[in-house]
């Protein structure tokens, strides 16, 4: 009876282990990916007559596509294979016109770099530049994105697309990519679909006005073009003589001597802002940015001491020549037509102007009411102090760069 009763208990537990290992068979597959492959990104900035498209893909699950070893970091890695990636890139995109005209596809640089993500970690990609020339008279807000690099062999891929920058409706680059679709497997009828964009219509007037926003947020955002100007006009309300700061210049003297400095740093950053953002005056970030701090530097030994006394007007504008190639550089990255680009310097100018202008209009009030007073030059030496210190700071790291 007793070996009856074991015989039966074994059996049953064979059972049910047998049972327990169909059912984690079945769920295997589910519940594998709890730590997904990372997907690709295209990334499109939308122009006139083109539209340009930055796609990233894993070195990953771009070689379990095409069998090119192009994650192996012991073979020079994925340049070898430039020319298969490009071929590779024009066969599996295509944009097509709602009147199924197909646009031309140009593959431009090919780069490849290290990325991480919470869920994935460090991996490698591929980051590849196009160029997509729709039809003459096409419209290139208006199309079909036929696009299944990876995806036509790795069925769990999936390839998110966004809009980066498209001027008319105000989305610039320096901003959050707003997603447009998803590009995947259609499970029950086996096909990948291709991504209908249809963007919302812009126009010229928002292009301009996002742009006067973004003068006026660089502004506020710009600290260190913020402390050159306000450590510069420290001690424009004050006289000098022998080397020295002296008393108070009148409420008359200390206005146009302040208004003097702030035209000459206006004119000086208007200058080199159009002739940078058109592409006709380029310098290296870089110097130009240690030559920013170097301006407060100098500012600030100023407002402790005088170094260029009743020159201050000369400096700004000097100085403002330097700002003014900073604040070109975040428009040419923007590589907008002509047209587009003369009406983004006139808004971007004017936001930076409108952001200086209710800056100055609370600054200058307090400079001339505090600069009455015995306690200033504790003011304005502390100013000076500070500056000095976060100049020195953003020389050294800037260099480091």
């Amino acid at each position: 009876m007793m070996n009856s009763l074991l015989r039966t208990i074994s059996f049953t537990k064979k059972r049910l282990m047998f049972a327990i290992q169909i059912i984690l068979a079945a769920l295997l597959p589910f519940t594998a990916p709890a730590h997904p492959m990372p997907n690709s990104v295209v990334l499109l900035t939308v122009h006139e007559n083109r539209i340009d498209a930055e796609i990233q893909i894993p070195l990953s699950e771009l070689e379990a596509a095409t069998g090119l070893p192009v994650n192996d970091p012991e073979i020079g890695s994925a340049q070898r294979f430039e020319q298969q990636l490009r071929a590779y890139l024009l066969t599996h995109t295509r944009l097509q016109s709602p009147n199924d005209q197909y646009w031309r596809v140009e593959v431009g640089t090919l780069s490849f770099t290290k990325t991480q993500n919470t869920i994935n970690g460090t991996y490698r990609e591929l980051v590849a530049h196009l160029r997509l020339v729709p039809p003459a008279g096409a419209d290139t807000r208006r199309f079909t994105l036929h696009y299944d690099a990876v995806l036509h062999q790795v069925a769990t891929h999936k390839i998110l697309v966004s809009i980066s920058q498209d001027w008319e409706t105000g989305q610039l680059a320096e901003e959050n990519p707003e997603q447009v679709g998803v590009i995947e497997l259609d499970i029950v009828n086996n096909r990948i679909l291709p991504l209908a964009v249809s963007l919302q219509p812009g126009n010229a007037w928002t292009g301009f006005s996002s742009m006067v926003k973004l003068g006026m947020q660089h502004i506020a955002e710009g600290t260190d073009h913020l402390l050159f100007l306000l450590v510069l006009l420290l001690p424009a309300p004050l006289l000098f003589s022998r080397r020295r700061w002296e008393s108070f210049g009148g409420v008359r003297y200390s206005l146009m001597h302040l208004l003097r400095i702030v035209t000459a740093f206006t004119v000086g950053h208007s200058l080199t802002l159009l002739l940078g953002a058109m592409g006709w005056v380029h310098l290296p970030i870089q110097p130009v940015e240690i030559l920013i701090a170097v301006s407060i530097l100098v500012s600030a030994l100023h407002a402790w001491r005088p170094v260029f006394p009743g020159k201050e007007i000369w400096v700004a504008a000097g100085f403002g020549l330097v700002h003014g190639l900073a604040f070109a550089d975040t428009l040419a990255n923007l590589s907008l037509s002509t047209g587009r680009m003369v009406l983004s310097i006139l808004g971007f100018n004017a936001g930076i102007e409108l952001m200086q202008l209710l800056i100055i209009a609370v600054t200058i009030p307090a400079l001339i009411a505090l600069s009455r007073r015995p306690a200033y030059r504790l003011i304005r030496v502390g100013g000076a102090l500070l500056a000095s210190v976060a100049a020195i700071f953003w020389i050294i790291e800037r260099a480091a760069m």
